[in-house]
């Protein structure tokens, strides 16, 4: 058998390894904030500017923003194209969804680096 490496299409397998990839990278995420809540008795504004000052917190926070994104596209197209038979209405929720999470995206890292 043939395989065309010069496709766009992607496979069950693929989707399947991004998507406990990016949960295990979002559940770390949010791990880390949690306890960051837990072991810090008064969260101020000073406190929270300082989390975020750090190079580290802002890369894993842009880490975890791209995941957020992969992980809401795959889960969209599975879930549009299981319950969604119209192929128009799909393809309008489809662009309009994915619009969403990359402005998410962007939004997350215009707060986060301050552009």
């Amino acid at each position: 058998m043939v395989l065309n490496q010069a496709t766009l299409k992607r496979d069950g397998v693929q989707d399947f390894v991004s998507l406990r990839t990016t949960a295990l990278i979002i559940s770390a995420y949010a791990i880390f904030i949690i306890g960051y809540f837990l072991a810090t008795p008064e969260v101020t504004f000073e406190a929270w500017t300082g989390l975020f000052s750090n190079l580290a917190m802002k890369g894993f926070t842009l880490i975890a923003l791209v995941c957020i994104m992969v992980h809401t596209r795959i889960g969209l197209w599975q879930v549009l194209t299981d319950y969604v038979k119209c192929a128009k209405l799909r393809a309008v929720l489809g662009f309009v969804l994915n619009l969403m999470a990359f402005a998410y995206v962007a939004i997350g890292l215009i707060v986060l680096w301050g552009v």
